[in-house]
């Protein structure tokens, strides 16, 4: 199991601000997926072309047939995070996008036909060491809050202070709890409360979330939190702190929630053990935006299970990926399309999973963390 905890930077809409932590001791093997018969096209015995150094991987060209589980894949799920993409292509992906409009109504067998005529796939190597990497996934968080601070609900989420880039780094997460002067700067700027600070901890990690806020006169509406920076500080993880101290063993949520009940004395400690901050900016969330996920750091909205983060030194925002990763915790072989980042995903096979949001996706994220191999599909 893993935490989610990690360092945010400002260089992206939505930067998920987490590592994974150790895990217990794996079993000493790992389930894989039901072995797919393979995608052959014929006459794909040809030379292939060079391999491909990009950034901080090696590119290998392989066959349709190395892709596994490519012929069973419900491509249509991908399609409309592809469409997506297209809303903001690179140059080398852009002449492709009238095309992925139009098969967006086309069948799976027109789909696949056609990414084997226009694309090479080539797996993703890291220049020097293994080609099996790490999955991990991130989310959206869904939390109940009130406009105003309530006697229940006390944890504020803040938009940037006026003063926030007049002073690097900005005040720790301790003094802006307890120093007057960064309190008087913070006057005013809350957007919402929340009843939980680790509640409000979880929010700022993954960097974005949705929140149903009661408001003044008892309406509640639906509205999104997107990224809007950081005090700058380094951040700290949570989890670490308290495997590093001995008082716990899971470093999952549930785990750091359970600590707390039973020492909650010590609340305070353990949140100012990360200096780190984040703020916030509030955004419509119309019934329309409410299918996708928050921006990415391509500047497009992601889609649950087929919107990828990776290092963009790696692999470029746009750009078709199949994903193949086999664990414990899921079985996936699916196109994805790499449309994020976090300064935690870092290296060439290295890739964190959108997962949705709401509690199952909260689930999902806080629990995945397994071997990884990853091909980018690259226009002839």
């Amino acid at each position: 199991m893993a935490a989610i905890v990690g360092t945010l930077a400002a260089c992206a809409t939505r930067m998920p601000d987490y590592a994974p932590e150790p895990s217990p001791p794996a079993t000493p093997t790992t389930p894989t997926a039901p072995e797919a018969p393979p995608f052959v096209v014929p006459g794909d015995t040809g030379p292939l072309p060079a391999p491909i150094v990009q950034g901080k991987s090696r590119w290998t060209p392989v066959r349709w047939a190395e892709l596994p589980g490519f012929a069973q894949d419900p491509l249509f799920e991908a399609w409309n995070a592809w469409i997506k993409s297209c809303e903001r292509p690179s140059p080398v992906h852009a002449a492709l996008c009238k095309d992925v409009r139009r098969l967006s109504i086309g069948t799976g067998d027109e789909q696949r036909a056609w990414m084997v005529a226009r694309f090479q796939p080539y797996r993703v190597e890291p220049l020097q060491g293994s080609t099996e990497g790490l999955l991990t996934s991130y989310y959206e968080p869904l939390m109940d809050a009130t406009r105003n601070p309530t006697s229940a609900s006390a944890v504020p989420l803040y938009r940037p202070p006026a003063t926030l880039g007049q002073r690097k780094p900005w005040y720790t997460r301790q003094e802006m709890d307890t120093l007057p002067e960064a309190k008087a700067q913070l006057a005013g700027r809350a957007i919402a409360w929340l009843a939980d600070p680790v509640d409000a901890l979880v929010l700022q990690i993954q960097g974005s979330g949705r929140l149903r806020i009661t408001e003044a006169d008892g309406s509640q509406r639906l509205v999104r939190l997107a990224y809007a920076g950081t005090n700058d500080q380094p951040y700290k993880s949570v989890g670490r702190w308290l495997l590093d101290q001995g008082l716990v063993r899971d470093a999952t949520w549930p785990g750091i929630k359970a600590w707390i009940a039973q020492n909650p004395q010590r609340i305070n400690e353990l949140l100012w053990s990360n200096p780190r901050m984040v703020f916030f900016r509030e955004e419509v969330l119309s019934e329309f935006d409410a299918a996708f996920g928050p921006r990415g750091a391509q500047g497009v909205a992601l889609t649950p299970g087929r919107s990828i983060a990776v290092d963009p030194a790696s692999i470029p925002y746009g750009t078709p990926v199949w994903l193949a990763s086999s664990g414990p915790n899921v079985q996936l072989q699916k196109l994805v399309l790499a449309q994020d980042t976090g300064s935690a995903i870092v290296g060439a096979v290295r890739a964190d999973y959108f997962a949705g949001w709401g509690p199952e996706a909260g689930e999902l994220a806080g629990r995945l963390k397994q071997p990884l191999k990853l091909w980018v599909l690259w226009p002839k």
